[in-house]
């Protein structure tokens, strides 16, 4: 299985496009490449300190969120009710190569 390719908006507005590795969450893909995303909890969906966005045509095909995940994004500032993830929730899968992801505004 070969990497993924991923475009990440930052909180400025700029790009950047990183390579999203089969053993990886998006949320250690985003840190693991120098993103500000603090991931406060290390990924065990207990805070929101990795909220990201995703277009909608994407967020469409993923699997529903958890309830912890959607009572966590619910509170967390900028909440989109279809486009909001905590990116340590998302596996790697080849479905989501290319994908573009924006990061949520700092809690």
């Amino acid at each position: 299985m070969s990497n993924n390719k991923l475009t990440v908006i930052d909180r400025e507005g700029s790009t950047h496009d990183l390579e999203w590795e089969p053993d990886q969450t998006l949320m250690e893909a985003l840190r693991d490449n120098d993103l500000p995303v603090l991931a406060s909890c290390g990924g065990t969906a207990s805070c929101a300190t990795c909220h990201v966005f995703l277009e909608k045509e994407v967020f469409d095909t993923l699997a529903e969120r958890s309830e912890d995940e959607l009572e966590l994004l619910a509170e967390a500032e900028g909440y989109q009710e279809c486009g909001s993830r905590l990116s340590c929730q998302l596996d790697f899968s080849q479905d989501l190569d290319g994908v573009t992801v924006t990061l949520a505004p700092e809690e």
